[in-house]
């Protein structure tokens, strides 16, 4: 059998493998190559922002903590795509879903830290006073260890699968992290274009701090959205529309945030040059949020 006859039977298998979804090649097809792109470009890039967080451990910003925890759990979600397609392709037992669901549970529970980094930032601009009373690392540990309890507890409840209108308590957990994270850095774009008293509108720290904040915000959307936008009316849809259409692109949106998130990340650490412009006796900002002057 030629390389083309493979292909194709291997996408008939995963197609007739696809239980009551076999109907739709496109929107499976699109989910698998999301979830093979974390795979193959969240996991470098996720470790590349540990070992960059880790080389400049020095001169971290107090958000570097929840950055490195969230890097690692997607760095440990891109590892499901293998196990993903094993099980679609080769049928494997009930196990083999369990140990899934159990990923789907870490990922989920991923905007718990988003969110963490986001009101990181949002005491460091919007409640400077009280940001510098607090910019000890100790409660940030406390906050990583709760939100990784609540990610464990969610996962393995996930895992039991047979929790009634267990999945009420995702569309809460989604819906209310999204909401938090919209009214941070909307704050933070607020406060970023006000002007304090006898300085320049256009100053460049604060114009780089804008920018990075719209992107942050846009990516925020398009990662969430979808599902933010669809699960709260999952009873409007048929069961089948909502398991073979719905769960697939809006999951396929959230899963690529693996892989937007840390490239997003070294886009910004990008600036190896930035110390060869500043003199010596002139400290270089490290994170432009965190220097705005209000």
């Amino acid at each position: 059998m030629n390389g083309r006859g493979l292909a194709c039977k291997f996408c008939m298998t995963i197609l007739l493998a696809s239980i009551g979804c076999a109907h739709i090649p496109a929107v499976l097809i699109f989910y698998l190559v999301l979830q093979f792109i974390n795979m193959f470009l969240g996991i470098p890039a996720n470790i590349m922002v540990l070992w960059l967080i880790h080389k400049n451990k020095r001169n971290d910003s107090t958000s570097d903590i929840f950055i490195v925890h969230l890097a690692v759990l997607d760095t440990f979600f891109c590892l499901v795509p293998p196990l993903e397609l094993a099980n679609i392709v080769y049928l494997t037992t009930s196990s083999t879903w369990y140990v899934l669901s159990f990923f789907y549970g870490v990922k989920d529970s991923s905007p718990l830290f988003l969110s963490c980094i986001c009101l990181d930032r949002y005491m460091a601009v919007c409640h400077p006073i009280t940001f510098t009373k607090l910019k000890d690392k100790r409660h940030r540990s406390v906050c990583v260890g709760v939100v990784w309890f609540i990610t464990l507890v969610y996962a393995a409840a996930k895992c039991v699968g047979n929790i009634p209108k267990f999945e009420k308590v995702f569309t809460v957990m989604i819906l209310a992290a999204f909401a938090f994270m919209l009214f941070c850095n909307i704050s933070i774009l607020w406060a970023l274009r006000q002007s304090a008293p006898g300085r320049d509108e256009r100053h460049p720290v604060k114009k780089k701090a804008f920018k990075m904040v719209v992107i942050i915000l846009v990516i925020i959307v398009f990662n969430y959205f979808p599902l933010v936008a669809l699960f709260p009316f999952q009873e409007y849809f048929s069961p089948v529309v909502f398991r073979c259409y719905i769960q697939y692109i809006a999951f396929g949106f959230m899963d690529i945030s693996s892989s937007i998130q840390p490239v997003l990340y070294l886009s910004r650490e990008k600036l190896p040059k930035v110390p060869l412009c500043c003199s010596k006796n002139t400290e270089c900002a490290d994170d432009p949020v965190f220097t705005v002057n209000q």
